[in-house]
């Protein structure tokens, strides 16, 4: 039996009310990125990525447009500082792109860490120390201004270390725990840290409020943010970044909240990936944003390629249902979702296409390296004459009538469920072309020849069923019509005529066309069939013979 009463909340509300964020319905820009895959996300990984794994990395982080990339903590471990040398020392970081190294607020730890980054074109010194309740009382035993001791020292030794060591140094102070942290308290920490920098115009400095643990639901994150961005000194020199980590599920929202709140900054990783529950997924922040109508600044139009690559590198695997870039995350296998998606492509299209607003996609799925063939339209048992038309039109050029979409609809989805799996878009066009194209037995036309009188048509059919060949004269008001009545007359059939419809599959001078016909049999339901010739007349005798076929 589970025991909710065990738990108690962990986190603690700003001491005034802070909630302008809420009268903000969306972000309006996208913030300064940072990437910490190198370091947050390779220490989650149970095999963490080779050196060479992790020069590759890097150089698909720089492609997709990050600009400030945290590479590791050079101090934890040689891979780490050896990492950090080769892009040093191997001239592998832009002009424009800032590294990022994470070090404690320990002297022997920082002293290592400007070692590793000396030469560095320019990079961000982040030093923290945990300020939490838990962590003050259970983890180090020491007071609130103990712990401030700490972070104050550890600012000043990096000012001066700055001054001392070759490169351009930025620096970056988190509160470790801050979600456990009293805000009061976090504030007064993160005040004296800026007391020594004294951050300028020129020199920026960063101030991190990570969500080491998700404590408390989003918005009391955003409130927490809020506090700190409109009591902390040097507020107008300083850039409030935001390292969300995802324990309840709501890194995502805690990120969007808190960019709303006033943040400038965020660190996060590709698709989430992190200690525990990970870090929040920049992926999904960006692609947010960008379906808001917002530029993210970064590119993730070639999605199946940057995931193909990270899961090289990491040995993880994207979830088919993870937002954007899943697998499935377009696929559309219900037969009413498919019929809209298919009514909405030809709606933008014909009235309004510069705008997406086709139900069902938040996004136009090219726009991140897929295709409506492959990723959007999925048969299977559940899906309709929606989905099964849509493909045939978009791949095949085939239009059929709307009743007839729905009887192929049907077909495709009997064979799914019978087979227990997914057609793909040749097996259901093949289906169509062994159902409805065409189909010769039992009755089928030799020959058919045709006169005109008095404007009506007579023609002679020449036919064959079950191995008996006759010849039957008829009349009619078309050429489709004659035959018709010339096949009633000779097998005593009973239909009616009730849907005609053709169209060119090619566009030249030998293209052929495509005749669909629909029959009505005397207890009122139809049947199909369509035929394919470059004489329409030959093709629409052939969709009317299938269609009879069919009965």
């Amino acid at each position: 039996m589970m025991n909710a009463s065990k738990y108690k909340k962990q986190y603690f509300r700003p001491p005034v009310e802070c909630n302008k964020w809420v009268q903000k319905d969306s972000v309006d820009k996208a913030p300064i990125w940072c990437s910490v895959d190198l370091r947050d996300g390779n220490q989650a990984l149970v095999i963490p990525m080779s050196l060479d794994q992790k020069v590759e990395f890097f150089k698909l982080l720089v492609e997709i447009g990050f600009k400030e990339i945290e590479v590791g903590f050079p101090a934890a471990s040689e891979t780490e500082y050896e990492f950090l040398r080769t892009l040093i020392e191997q001239n592998l970081i832009p002009e424009d792109v800032t590294i990022q190294v994470l070090t404690q607020a320990r002297e022997h730890i920082i002293r290592k860490t400007f070692e590793a980054v000396k030469g560095a074109p320019r990079a961000i010194i982040h030093v923290y120390n945990s300020t939490s309740l838990s962590q003050r009382e259970q983890v180090f035993r020491k007071s609130k201004e103990e712990i401030l001791k700490i972070a104050v020292e550890g600012a000043q030794l990096l000012k001066d270390l700055a001054d001392e060591t070759e490169g351009n140094f930025l620096f970056e102070y988190s509160p470790e725990s801050f979600t456990g942290t009293e805000p009061e308290y976090a504030l007064e920490v993160c005040n004296a840290v800026l007391d020594v920098w004294k951050p300028t115009p020129d020199k920026k400095a960063i101030i991190n409020l990570p969500v080491t643990v998700e404590h408390s639901m989003p918005h009391v994150y955003a409130s927490q943010v809020e506090y700190m961005c409109e009591n902390m000194k040097y507020r107008e020199n300083v850039i409030v970044s935001l390292h969300p980590h995802n324990d309840r599920g709501c890194g995502v929202a805690d990120a969007e909240m808190g960019i709303l709140a006033g943040a400038d900054r965020i660190e996060g990783t590709l698709f989430g990936n992190g200690e525990r529950t990970g870090n929040v997924d920049i992926v999904t922040l960006a692609m947010n944003m960008y379906a808001q109508g917002v530029d993210p600044e970064l590119d993730f139009s070639n999605m199946p390629h940057i995931c193909e690559c990270y899961e090289e590198y990491t040995g993880m695997k994207i979830d088919e249902r993870s937002p954007y870039s899943g697998a499935l995350v377009f696929a559309a296998f219900s037969g009413s979702h498919q019929d809209a998606i298919a009514k909405g492509m030809h709606w933008i299209e014909e009235k309004d296409p510069d705008h997406w607003t086709v139900p069902y996609l938040p996004i136009d799925p090219t726009d991140v390296g897929r295709n409506y063939d492959a990723d959007v339209i999925r048969i299977n048992s559940q899906s309709g004459k929606g989905g099964v038309g849509y493909i045939l039109e978009t791949k095949y050029g085939l239009n059929l009538p709307p009743k007839m979409r729905e009887a192929m609809g049907y077909t495709a989805k009997a064979v799914s469920d019978h087979t227990h799996k997914e057609l793909l878009p040749d097996e259901i066009f093949n289906l169509f072309k062994k159902t409805f194209e065409n189909v010769v037995e039992p009755y089928c036309i030799n020959e058919v020849h045709f006169q005109q009188k008095d404007g009506n048509i007579t023609t002679q059919v020449t036919s064959t069923f079950r191995g008996k060949t006759i010849t039957t004269e008829a009349h009619g008001n078309g050429r489709l019509d004659a035959v018709s009545n010339a096949l009633k007359k000779a097998y005593e059939l009973k239909y009616k005529l009730v849907t005609y419809q053709e169209h060119a599959l090619e566009q030249s001078s030998s293209s052929k066309a495509i005749a669909y016909v629909g029959i009505q049999k005397p207890d009122g339901s139809l049947s199909w069939g369509a035929g394919v010739d470059q004489d329409i007349i030959r093709a629409s005798i052939d969709a009317l013979v299938t269609a009879i076929n069919n009965r």
